[in-house]
């Protein structure tokens, strides 16, 4: 009879929602935070479980790889030189494969650009007509080692970044960043887009490339690491890390540039562009992946990619499959004029960085994001502390001032993300559904549930 005399206390199993009712009534109670698996096939799971132990171990050798990575930019080169087979009439773009008739219209506007600035079409109707003739190859970026923010598209005479891994001896590449709103990546094609990206190739590129060999090497790594510790998660905040890029290579680029014009030129575009190094993070965050690649048994991510139509995974011990469904659309921030209307669903590589433990991961280092949302500081520390929940591991150099410099989560297994129902948070930025129009917000999402449930479901059922 006790029971009936003491304060009722609620705990709310269901919809967060029901708990409404009983927070206007004045009862106090607590939302139990349960998420249904993904995957309803509970002997999967059983499966999984059975195998635990071998699972355990193969994630401990991937992400041991991740870890152990030192990625450094070592130089750079025209796409045509040094990513691997690239040709004239290929273009790279971001995310899982798609064809020209799936394109979403941002990749579509980034395409015609492309052909435009190769000098392959004269005009918008010259290019989109080139495009869907099926004389362009497409295929995706990380497939030639590379990544590509948003749109992702490279071609032939783009100039690219070089990382290597100098742990493991591999390489991946990325572009120099544009900057902000009408740009390439965004799906915007003017003139003045194209101006831009000439610029960057005759005058930005070999500046860059001069004053990287006269370095020999810039640690990433190191650099990451530091950026994390001055409020960036180096995914939708870079201003940190492109300062300190910037005073890395400024005296570089003094000395080996000619011309103090140029050298003032080169500089000024960088300081003025808080993302340049976001390419940067997306490089060193391949080349620490694609060292994990392989190691049979293992139910660790090595990519998450989106091509604004498609989300896509691929996990270390499944080789080059995709495991794909439908991109979410971003909740965002938006551009004066613009709303969720005009979003675009989710697109790019660059959830790369989340991938490697950074971004979304690491955005308890970077409140400032949240508010993009309206959100708040303990809202970045909650997102990021739900992800330990489903990596393998910590990092051992990047670590989050906030919560004592503990290591942030790194090695998402596809297992854990099954079976919990929590999905990777990721940061990122909008671009407007239409061709040509270019960046319209800014914002948070979290990943889509099927590419998850389709690559926990192959993996178990290769299990024995």
């Amino acid at each position: 009879m006790k029971l009936f005399e003491s304060e009722l206390k609620v705990v709310n199993i269901g919809l967060e929602s029901f708990r409404q009712g009983l927070t206007d009534a004045g009862v106090k109670s607590v939302q139990a935070q349960f998420k249904p698996p993904l995957s309803g096939e509970t002997a999967l799971f059983a499966r999984a479980a059975k195998n635990a132990a071998k699972i355990e171990a193969a994630n401990k050798k991937a992400l041991a790889k991740v870890l152990e990575a030192k990625p450094a930019l070592v130089g750079m080169g025209r796409a045509i030189d040094v990513v691997p087979g690239m040709k004239k009439d290929l273009i790279l773009h971001a995310g899982p494969p798609i064809t020209w008739a799936r394109m979403c219209g941002p990749m579509r506007g980034a395409v015609i650009g492309a052909l435009i600035y190769e000098g392959l079409a004269k005009d918008a109707k010259a290019a989109e007509k080139l495009a869907a003739s099926g004389r362009i190859k497409y295929e995706p970026c990380h497939e030639h080692n590379c990544v590509g923010p948003m749109a992702g598209i490279v071609s032939a005479s783009m100039p690219v970044f070089i990382v290597k891994n100098q742990a493991a001896g591999n390489y991946a590449y990325a572009t120099q960043n544009e900057g902000l709103g009408k740009v390439l990546r965004y799906g915007a094609y003017g003139p003045e887009v194209i101006e831009r990206l000439k610029w960057m190739e005759n005058t930005l590129y070999p500046a860059l490339k001069a004053a990287i060999e006269s370095l020999g090497s810039i640690d990433l790594k190191s650099m990451v690491a530091q950026a994390l510790h001055m409020g960036d998660e180096v995914h939708n905040r870079n201003r940190a890390g492109t300062s300190l890029f910037y005073r890395a290579i400024a005296p570089a680029v003094i000395k080996t540039c000619p011309e103090p014009k140029t050298a003032a030129a080169v500089l000024d575009f960088i300081n003025g562009n808080d993302h340049f190094f976001l390419n940067l993070s997306m490089a060193l965050s391949k080349a620490s992946l694609d060292a994990a690649r392989g190691v049979k048994g293992s139910s660790m991510l090595v990519v998450m990619a989106r091509n604004g139509t498609d989300f896509g995974v691929q996990l270390s011990g499944t080789g080059g499959l995709w495991f794909t469904g439908p991109a979410p659309v971003p909740d965002a921030l938006y551009f004066p004029g613009y709303s969720k209307a005009d979003a675009n669903p989710d697109i790019g590589d660059s959830a790369i960085t989340e991938t490697n433990g950074l971004g979304g991961f690491a955005i308890a280092a970077a409140p400032a994001i949240v508010q993009f949302v309206g959100g708040n500081a303990a809202d970045a520390v909650n997102y990021t502390l739900a992800m330990y929940e489903i990596t393998c591991g910590e990092s051992n150099i990047y670590k989050i001032p906030y919560l004592n410099f503990r290591g942030t989560p790194t090695g998402i297994d596809v297992i854990k993300v099954a079976k919990s129902g929590i999905l990777p948070f990721i940061d990122t930025g909008v671009a407007h559904k239409d061709p040509g129009v270019g960046q319209v917000g800014a914002g948070v999402l979290s990943a889509p549930p099927e590419p998850f449930a389709k690559a926990f479901e192959h993996f178990a059922r290769t299990l024995k």
